[in-house]
């Protein structure tokens, strides 16, 4: 799997100054895997979190944000 044969969907805070993370949602729901990357990078490298770990990752953002 290539991460240009995905579709990614940009943070709902991906207006707040260019720190911005997409996810792939599809990917997601057909594997249990949230492949999150940096919205400025497209063809960089992307982290595999499982729903759990990304669950945490989301609530400590909106925590520390």
């Amino acid at each position: 799997m290539t991460s240009s044969s995905l579709r990614w969907v940009k943070s709902s805070y991906s207006d707040n100054g260019g720190q911005c993370v997409e996810w792939a949602p599809e990917h997601a729901l057909s594997t249990d895997e949230v492949l999150v990357r940096d919205s400025k990078d497209p063809h960089g490298p992307y982290l595999t979190l499982t729903s759990r770990a990304f669950a945490g990752l989301v609530s400590f953002a909106k925590t520390h944000g």
